[in-house]
């Protein structure tokens, strides 16, 4: 899809859009599919203000080090972004109003670095983020189940996408709930209990996330991808252009990828 000025912002508005970010992002850290990389390049490379975006980024992951056997921009565009940063006296004048905001940036991304990215790099970060947010913790107080269909799914959705009531059908009954947001899109996540045993369970606003790079397994007709976040096993999948995103301290590979392939009796899953 080119990137273009989109719903996310009036026709005309000088703003980069939420996808146009989301794209300078996952090129910059190397998750941005390959037959996309020659249009979003050139949209960056034709606007100042996302050449120097992209530059931010790249210093960025730069530091948190360099994403292995991930191709970088070509130095012709790298030539022309750095043709287009600001002149030295420019700089100067522009680093007393970012400094502390942009170090602030910087530590908050070494430390997600630290707490997010899965050892060995299975994953893009994006994805990565999303599995951590279970890490966090109950917000907020479980959603109730959906007057409409209580049995198989609870009063909770995002843009459509419901959470489903596994508390039936597999004893994980809803405990609490938080919202967040993963490289500007809403993220929310319902926590369920077992025997002692949480899970997290974030579903993530379209479009959806990069795919990581992780064991496809094949449930009911659902491609999961299994990998592993800090030791925590980590199931994702998409629904409707959604990621949705399992994991659980603990709790076997094979359970998760049970709830994730899960299709209720009689609801349409979208």
């Amino acid at each position: 899809m080119p990137m273009s000025p989109s719903s996310d912002h009036p026709t005309g508005h000088s703003e980069p859009s939420r996808r146009e970010l989301a794209d300078l992002s996952a090129l910059a850290d190397g998750s941005l599919p390959l037959e996309r990389r020659d249009e979003v390049e050139a949209r960056i490379a034709s606007s100042a203000e996302l050449s120097a975006m992209y530059a931010n980024e790249r210093r960025v992951v730069e530091l948190l080090g360099e994403p292995r056997n991930r191709p970088l921009a070509p130095p012709a565009l790298r030539a022309r972004i750095d043709a287009q940063r600001p002149t030295s006296a420019a700089h100067r004048r522009r680093r007393a109003v970012y400094a502390g905001g942009l170090a602030g940036a910087l530590a908050a991304v070494l430390l997600a670095a630290v707490l997010l990215v899965p050892s060995g790099g299975p994953g893009a970060p994006s994805v990565s983020e999303a599995a951590a947010l279970a890490a966090r913790g109950v917000a907020a107080s479980a959603p109730a189940p959906d007057p409409n269909a209580p049995v198989v799914q609870l009063d909770r959705n995002i843009e459509d996408v419901y959470f489903p009531n596994w508390a039936t059908r597999f004893g994980w009954t809803p405990v609490g709930q938080r919202v967040d947001y993963v490289a500007g899109r809403r993220a929310v996540t319902v926590f369920y209990d077992s025997q002692g045993k949480q899970i997290a369970y974030t579903i993530v606003a379209a479009p959806a996330l990069g795919q990581p790079a992780a064991t496809v397994t094949e449930r009911s007709g659902t491609s999961l991808r299994t990998f592993t976040v800090n030791g925590r096993p980590v199931v994702t999948w998409r629904r409707s252009g959604h990621t949705c995103v399992l994991s659980g301290d603990g709790v076997p590979v094979a359970v998760l990828q049970t709830l994730a392939a899960w299709k209720a009796p009689g609801v349409v899953r979208s």
